[in-house]
Order: structure tokens, then sequence, then C-alpha cells
């Protein structure tokens, strides 16, 4: 299958450069999740519970690998954000269509389309998945899903 690597931004794209610009942020060896908590005066937790927002904290899972931890603060970091609410109230269509948004949210967020654009890679090398596994700190079927889908 070939891969293709984002040709257009879309809205998201956008903010999300320019969040990562108004904390400094340019490139990926600079995305840590406990410093980007840090820079958008959130608290984190790591806890032995699913990950979550809960009222200007983000919990982490302590039981998932650093990639997946990654992977859940992006989406979290999206309801902390860019949702209002509680989950546990609101009519259940918005809710899914909140989780729809942090999903998409978090693959956006973990590989942002500005860095993506701005490594050198060979679109057509079949080990590109794994390199942006590595490059963004995020698991092999995660990079697979953001390359692949253009999410």
């Amino acid at each position: 299958m070939e891969r293709i690597l984002p040709k257009n931004t879309t809205h998201l794209d956008d903010w999300i450069e320019t969040f990562y610009h108004q904390i400094n942020i340019t490139n990926p060896s600079e995305l840590d999740l406990l410093d980007i908590a840090y820079r958008s005066n959130l608290k984190v937790e790591f806890l032995n519970i699913s990950s979550r927002y809960y009222a200007g904290t983000i919990i982490i899972d302590n039981r998932l690998s650093p990639q997946e931890q990654w992977q859940d603060f992006g989406h979290e970091l999206c309801h902390a954000l860019r949702h209002e609410g509680n989950q546990l109230i609101m009519p259940p269509l918005f809710r899914e269509l909140q989780e729809m948004q942090a999903k998409r949210f978090a693959y956006k967020f973990c590989i942002p389309t500005f860095m993506l654009k701005a490594l050198k890679l060979n679109c057509y090398d079949h080990h590109i998945v794994k390199e942006i596994a590595i490059v963004f700190n995020v698991t092999d079927k995660f990079s697979f899903i953001r390359l692949n889908f253009n999410i």
C-alpha cells in the first residue's frame, strides 16, 4: 500500500501548529507530555486507572507503555483544551461527537502535520511507519493509521 504524507492542512492542523508555536515547540524531539502539560497550565497524574480528564488534571493510565501514554495524553488534551461539559451527564450523541473529535485530535497532535511535512522521508519506503513511530514516540499501529488514512 502506498503511503501518502498529508498534502493539505485542515483547520485542526492549523490550530495544533499554532498551539505548538505558542508554547515554543517546533520539532519532534520537544514533544514531551509533562512539559506540554506544564506549558498549558495543566496537571498530569499517572494512576492505575483508565486515562481521563477531570477538573484541570489529565490522568494517564500508568499501566500503558510510554507510547500509549503519549497517545492517551493527546486524546485527553483535546478534552482539556477544546471541550466543555461533563460527559457523564451529556446526551450520548454529544459525548460520541467529543470522543470522535478527541480521537482525531490525538492523531494530529501526537504526529503534527507541520512536523511530519518537515521530515525528509521517502514516502515509498516500507519502513516509514516504523520510522514515524520512533520519531514521534507512538505505536506502530498509531503511525500506520495516521499515515495510511490521512487522519
